[in-house]
C-alpha cells in the first residue's frame, strides 16, 4: 500500500517530455562524453608513448611501454575514477548534487590539459607526471558517474526515465567515437607533413621528434567538451527530490520545479513533516532497515557491474592487441610511429560507429518498452556466446581470410554490451535506492564496476601475452594467451546472467515506488484500514 506522493514530485513523474529534459541530458551527458573520451583516449597513443620513450638501438621491434609502466599509465585514471565514485557518490548526498556538479568538471578540464602537458628530461619522469594528472582527471570523472545518473533519474517523468539516464550514458559512445576521430586527424595531418619511413627501413627516423605531439594533443582535447558546458552545469536548479525530501526544503523544491514545469504548485510542508518523522525514511547505509529493504538489491548492482566491467574494459582499452593479434593491423616494425597511431584509431572508430555507438542507442529506444532486468539479461547472454564464438575457435579466425568474421562477432560483443548491462547497471542503481542514499549507493555500484575495470585492465594485460616468447611483448611473462583469455571473459559473462536475477525491475514506477520510499508502515496501514467507530441512533 503506498502513501500519497508530494505534489511537486508527482508533477515531476507526469510532466510530458519537454525542453528542460533535452537540456539536462546534454548538460549531464557532454560529463559522460568527456569521460569516455579520457579514459579510452589513452588506448590509442601507448604505442605512440613506448615506441618515443622506450626504443633502443639495434632492436628488433620498436619499443614498447615496460608491464609496470603500461599498467600505470592505463589503469591509473580506473583506480581515481573508483575513489572518486565513492567519494562523490556520498558528497552528493550530503551536500547535494548540484553543488559537487561544477567541482567534477573542474577537475577534468584542468586534468585533461595537465595530462598533455606531463614534463620530464626523462622516460621515468615524463609517465610519472602522466599518471599522477590522469589519476585525478579520474577522480574528477568518478564523480560525474553517480551524480550524472542521479541528477537525470530525479528530473526525469516515470514513463521515460529509462531513456533519458540511458541517453545521459549513451554519450560515452560519442566520446570513444570522438577519441578515435581525433586520433586519425592529428595522425594523418602529422604523416602527411613528416612522412618518415616503416621501422624496417630506418628504425631511427621512423618516429619523427615532432611525434611528441601527437599524443599530448589527443589528451588535451578532453578538456574542450568540458569546459563547454560548465556555464549550464552551474545554472542547473537542484532536484526537487533532494531539496524536498534530504534537504526537507519544501518551499524552494517547489520554486525551483516550478521554473521548470511552468507550473504552479503546492509547498505541502506539513505532508513532508510526516514524510519525513516517518522510522522507514530515516535509517541509514550501515543499518539492518537497508540490509533487510536493499542488501541484496545493492548486491546485485555490485555485481553486475563488476563483472560486466572485467568483460568490457579488458576489450576496450586492448582493442589494439586483439586487432594485431588477428593481424588486421600489421606488425609494428612495418609501420612508422605515426602512422600505427591511425591504423588503431581507423579500427577502433569503426568498431565504435558500427558496433558500440549504435548499442547505447538501442537501449535508449526500448529501455522503457521491454524493462531493464530484459536488456541486461539478454546483453549477457550474447556477450557469452560471442566471446565463446570468438575463443573456442581462435585458430580459424587468426588465418587472413576469416579476420573478417572475428571483427564482426567481436563488434557483436561491444553492441550487446551496450545494448546490455553496460547501459542498465548504469540507469537501475540510479532508481531503486532511496533519495537520501541514492547518489551514494550509485557511486558504490560504479565504484564496484571501476574495480572489475581494474581487474580487466591489468589482467588482460599480462593473461594475453602468449607462449611464444618471440611473439610476447618486451618485459612481459608468458601468459595463458588471447584464445584463453576470451574464454575466461566468456565464463565472466555468464556469472553476470545469474546475478541479474538479484536486481528488481524499476520500469515504470516512480523512484519512491521503486526505492520504497513511499510504503505505508504497519501501524499506518492498520490506521488506514480500520473500520470508524461512529454512534449508531438508538
Amino acid at each position: 500500500m503506498a502513501r500519497q506522493q508530494l505534489q511537486v514530485l508527482n508533477a515531476l513523474d507526469v510532466a510530458k517530455t519537454q525542453l528542460y529534459h533535452f537540456t539536462a541530458i546534454v548538460i549531464a551527458g557532454m560529463g559522460f562524453f568527456t569521460d569516455a573520451y579520457d579514459l579510452f583516449a589513452i588506448s590509442l597513443v601507448t604505442k605512440l608513448l613506448g615506441r618515443i620513450y622506450y626504443t633502443h638501438d639495434g632492436a628488433l621491434k620498436p619499443g614498447t611501454l615496460p608491464p609496470g609502466v603500461s599498467s600505470a599509465v592505463t589503469g591509473v585514471a580506473l583506480v581515481g575514477t573508483l575513489l572518486g565514485q565513492l567519494f562523490f557518490g556520498w558528497l552528493g548526498d550530503k551536500m547535494g548534487r548540484k553543488k559537487v556538479y561544477g567541482v567534477t568538471l573542474v577537475l577534468m578540464v584542468v586534468c585533461s590539459l595537465a595530462s598533455g602537458l606531463s614534463f620530464g628530461s626523462t622516460p621515468k619522469g615524463v609517465m610519472a607526471t602522466l599518471c599522477l594528472f590522469r589519476f585525478w582527471l579520474g577522480f574528477g570523472i568518478g564523480g560525474d558517474y553517480p551524480l550524472s545518473a542521479t541528477i537525470m533519474s530525479e528530473y526525469a517523468n516515470k514513463k521515460t526515465r529509462g531513456a533519458f539516464i540511458a541517453a545521459v550514458f549513451a554519450m560515452q559512445g560519442f566520446g570513444i567515437l570522438t577519441s578515435g576521430i581525433v586520433a586519425l586527424i592529428v595522425s594523418a595531418s602529422f604523416d602527411h607533413a613528416y612522412n618518415a619511413p616503416t621501422y624496417e627501413q630506418n628504425a631511427a627516423l621512423s618516429t619523427v621528434p615532432q611525434a611528441d605531439y601527437i599524443w599530448r594533443i589527443i589528451l588535451m582535447f578532453g578538456a574542450v567538451p568540458a569546459a563547454l558546458t560548465f556555464y549550464w552545469r552551474m545554472k542547473m536548479p537542484e532536484t526537487a527530490r533532494y531539496t524536498a525530501l534530504v534537504a526537507k526544503n519544501a518551499k524552494q523544491a517547489v520554486q525551483d520545479m516550478a521554473k521548470v514545469l511552468n507550473v504552479e504548485l503546492e509547498a505541502e510542508e506539513e505532508k513532508l513533516e510526516k514524510i519525513a518523522e516517518r522510522p522507514a525514511n530515516s535509517f541509514g547505509l550501515f543499518s539492518r532497515e537497508f540490509l533487510r529493504r536493499h542488501g541484496l538489491h545493492l548486491l546485485g548492482t555490485c555485481t553486475t557491474w563488476f563483472l560486466l566491467d572485467i568483460a568490457y574494459y579488458s576489450n576496450n582499452l586492448f582493442q589494439k592487441d586483439i586487432f594485431s593479434a588477428v593481424g588486421w593491423i600489421p606488425p609494428a616494425q612495418k609501420m612508422n610511429a605515426v602512422h600505427e597511431v591511425y591504423r588503431i584509431a581507423r579500427a577502433q572508430t569503426l568498431i565504435a560507429l558500427c558496433s558500440t555507438v549504435p548499442g547505447y542507442w538501442f537501449t535508449v529506444a526500448f529501455i522503457d518498452i521491454i524493462g531493464r532486468f530484459a536488456i541486461q539479461l539478454m546483453g549477457f547472454f550474447f556477450m557469452t556466446v560471442f566471446m565463446f564464438a570468438l575463443a573456442i575457435p581462435y585458430n580459424h579466425w587468426t588465418h587472413k581470410e576469416n579476420r573478417i568474421g572475428f571483427i564482426v562477432i567481436y563488434s557483436l560483443t561491444f553492441f550487446f554490451s551496450n545494448f546490455g548491462p553496460n547501459a542498465t547497471t548504469f540507469v537501475v542503481p540510479a532508481e531503486i535506492f532511496p533519495a537520501r542514499l541514492r547518489s551514494t549507493c550509485h557511486g558504490i555500484s560504479a565504484a564496484a564496476g571501476k574495480a572489475g575495470a581494474i581487474v580487466g585492465a591489468f589482467g588482460f594485460l599480462y593473461a594475453a601475452q602468449p607462449k611464444d616468447p618471440s611473439k610476447r611483448d618486451a618485459g612481459y611473462p608468458a601468459g595463458i594467451g588471447v584464445k584463453y583469455s576470451l574464454i575466461v571473459l566468456g565464463c565472466v559473462n555468464a556469472l553476470g546472467i545469474l546475478f541479474t536475477f538479484l536486481v528488481p525491475e524499476p520500469n515504470g514506477k516512480s523512484l519512491e515506488e521503486a526505492s520504497g520510499e513511499n510504503e505505508l508502515d504497519a501501524d499506518e496501514i492498520t490506521e488506514q484500514t480500520a473500520p470508524s467507530h461512529r454512534t449508531v441512533p438508538v
